[in-house]
């Protein structure tokens, strides 16, 4: 597994989110994830619907995520 395919994953199950991920084990990274529908929304539901975007590739392939997700606000984008 590797860095860019997990970003390309959360940018297509998140429409219009923007992702950076970063990892050089192949199988700990680190992502964050700045997406409008993250609004309103609790940490824990966030990370939820980031897990949704990998499937069975986390707890597999991916043996851990760290995540920081963000409204594009949070992120300093356009109110």
């Amino acid at each position: 597994m590797d860095a860019e395919t997990i970003r390309r994953m959360i940018e297509a199950g998140l429409p219009g989110a923007q992702a950076r991920v970063q990892g050089d084990d192949g199988v700990h990274f680190e992502a964050t994830v700045v997406s409008e529908a993250f609004r309103g929304k609790l940490p824990l539901a966030r990370h939820r619907m980031v897990y949704a975007t990998l499937g069975d590739l986390m707890g597999g392939a991916i043996h851990a995520l760290a995540l920081k997700t963000l409204t594009p606000e949070e992120a300093g984008g356009p109110a």
